[in-house]
């Protein structure tokens, strides 16, 4: 397989740092960003360059621009962009949950996927190839009580993503992917006490990493899930 570059949000924790394990082991060109400068650079030692990271909110609009720059110059458009960045609130009926809280998930987990998209996929589109993955969940396609935000939030994820399908040019594609329940620091935030049950970060990108690097335009506005 021939070595690619690979633009991942939410990086440094969670699936995204798995994935970028797995990528970086496999000999792939990874650019990532997370919010935490801390972490961000423990990331960045970890994986020198030609390995990008940097710390940027994915609802800061500008912020991303930037950063979708500075990582065009150096390795190019990406062949594979996975926006996993997201965040959930805790679990509660819907009139519960604060205002300021909900707009977070939204901000998140909807325009942050829509920022990094308007910054990265010029290139991509003008080179009429790579395929774009945005992680959806069980509840974007679904729903369950006292995650009303989330669903919502995911919902719009997969709407987003399959009318981006029907835009892009031939040779492209843009995928909803459900990741299933893993345990990750979100998921105990919410259910601390049934996170452990599931399964980890790392186990789920060994089978995760092959199968997004496999994505093609075949799969062009596929709903799609990793088991």
């Amino acid at each position: 397989m021939s070595t690619k570059v690979i633009v991942v949000t939410g990086a440094t924790r969670g699936l995204g740092r798995a994935l970028v394990r797995r990528f970086a082991a496999a000999g792939h060109t990874v650019a990532g960003c997370g919010r935490n400068a801390q972490h961000v650079a423990e990331l960045a030692a970890e994986y020198p360059a030609p390995h990008r990271f940097a710390a940027v909110d994915v609802r800061d609009g500008v912020a991303v621009a930037a950063w979708a720059e500075a990582v065009l110059a150096a390795v190019g458009p990406p062949d594979l962009l996975v926006n996993n960045a997201a965040l959930m609130t805790a679990p509660a009926p819907l009139w519960e949950v604060p205002a300021a809280e909900f707009d977070a998930v939204i901000d998140v987990n909807v325009k942050g996927v829509a920022n990094v998209l308007r910054a990265f996929l010029p290139a991509m589109v003008a080179r009429k190839a790579g395929v774009v993955v945005n992680l959806s969940s069980g509840w974007g396609r679904s729903t369950s009580p006292e995650v009303a935000a989330y669903c919502a939030s995911k919902y719009a994820v997969e709407g987003l993503t399959l009318a981006l399908a029907q835009e892009l040019p031939r040779g492209m594609a843009a995928v909803p992917l459900n990741p299933g329940v893993i345990d990750t620091d979100m998921l105990r935030q919410a259910w601390a006490d049934g996170a452990a049950a599931c399964p980890k970060a790392d186990r789920w990108a060994e089978r995760a990493a092959p199968f997004l690097l496999g994505l093609g335009p075949k799969d062009n506005g596929r709903s799609l899930s990793v088991g």
